[in-house]
């Protein structure tokens, strides 16, 4: 196990906190049987080859040993390891749903980029704690903004290729015993379109298998299946949407949109709209156990937000109303996947110029603005104000405050 780990100088490849020598000691303590240093080590790796969403060079050196954990039946944790492959190919999965992850933009988007980390000088390996950062950054610095565009963009795209030489591991994973490795496997296939054939095949035959007698699954990873099948291309059957189970209905709608966009079907589009439109997960499915997903970390509701802008124009005022139901009752991370694309649907020609009275507003704008006004939860993040969700609505040309927000539509704060 690891052989190899030990011949990378891993001291000349940086993460996000300098060299990344201490990556070898993080990957073998996901081997340990003691669960608090496993999850440690994970939380380490997340910290310094996932930081904050970004890839770095040790990143792209790390996934063959990360892939190697995953295949073998003695490691503890199958479902963590996943869950951190699946990160490293494609960042947080807000940024590239509903679409799914766009290859062909970053493969063209990096080319160049392979010599530019080339040239990059070694990380700093004194003792001098505070140059650990400084050699790279002074680096980065130097070069051009579309120099570092490339730079990066080629960054993620190695990092994502060598999870992709994984693609046969997590085939293979459908079939584990355990349904949450089998739904986390799904779900990291979705992102590899480019071995969609393959893939869309074997989640087919995992769709069926969990319907087998004796086979214990759970409707989250049947669902989590569709979905993925949706992003590959292949549409789930129209027979998902009479099912009775809530969470499988929401993932054929998901996944055939996704593949039929302006031309899903009327009961597609009613199923989306539903979910869209849901004050909250629980008000559609009720609280049962098993209808977890993956994808936008289980935000049912706001992947159906998403999903509308599959929908084409023709649905664009009854997307807008279903979002507006929804936006007064979500906050933090949610409150920004909605407020994202009824922003986008209210100012579909760029933002409102500054200084525009609310009186001079389209109707879609007005509306958001009132919804904004009169709701406290869209602002707020565990209870303090979002500063995203302030900065969002600020880029729109509206007021970046609810307070502000009164002010402008002329009522009393």
């Amino acid at each position: 196990m690891l052989d190899g780990l030990d011949d990378i100088d891993w001291a000349r490849l940086g993460h996000a906190y300098g060299a990344a020598d201490d990556v070898p000691g993080q990957l073998r303590a996901l081997l340990s049987p003691d669960p608090a240093t496993r999850d440690e080590a994970l939380g380490d790796l997340y910290t310094n080859v996932f930081h904050q969403g970004n890839r770095f060079e040790a990143s792209a050196y790390a996934v063959p040993f990360l892939l190697e954990l995953l295949a073998d039946p003695a490691t503890p944790d199958p479902a963590a390891v996943a869950g951190l492959l699946s990160a490293l190919a494609v960042g947080y999965d807000e940024g590239v749903l509903p679409e799914g992850f766009p290859v062909a933009e970053y493969r063209r988007v990096a080319e160049g980029g392979r010599e530019l980390l080339a040239a990059k000088p070694p990380p700093w390996t004194g003792t001098d704690e505070s140059k650990k950062e400084y050699v790279e950054y002074t680096y980065v610095e130097s070069l051009s903004a579309a120099e570092q565009s490339r730079l990066w963009a080629y960054v993620d795209l190695a990092t994502y290729d060598a999870v992709r030489a994984g693609v046969p591991v997590f085939r293979a994973l459908l079939k584990h015993s355990d349904s949450g490795v089998r739904t986390v496997a799904a779900y990291v296939l979705a992102w590899f379109p480019e071995d969609a054939d393959g893939s869309v095949s074997a989640l087919a035959g995992a769709i069926d298998a969990a319907a087998e007698p004796g086979v214990e699954s759970t409707p989250g990873e049947v669902a989590t299946m569709l979905v993925a099948s949706g992003l590959l291309g292949a549409a789930p059957d129209v027979r998902w949407l009479a099912d009775p189970r809530p969470v499988l209905r929401w993932a054929a709608a998901i996944g055939r949109v996704r593949v039929l966009g302006a031309a899903a079907d009327p009961a597609t589009v009613e199923e989306l709209l539903s979910w869209a439109s849901a004050p909250h997960d629980d008000a559609a499915t009720g609280p049962v156990e098993g209808d977890w997903v993956p994808f936008l970390e289980g935000d049912l509701g706001g992947y159906a937000g998403l999903a509308l802008r599959q929908l084409g124009p023709q649905h664009a005022d009854r997307a807008f109303d279903a979002l507006l139901d929804r936006l007064p009752t979500v906050s933090g991370e949610r409150s920004l996947t909605v407020l994202g694309v009824a922003l986008r649907l209210a100012f579909p020609d760029g933002p409102a110029a500054a200084g525009t009275p609310v009186a001079a507003l389209p109707p879609r704008p007005r509306r958001l603005a009132e919804v904004l006004g009169r709701s406290t939860e869209p602002w707020l993040i565990d209870g303090q104000e979002f500063g995203n969700v302030a900065m969002l609505v600020d880029e729109y040309g509206l007021p970046g405050s609810r307070e502000t927000m009164l002010a402008y539509l002329g009522r009393l704060p």
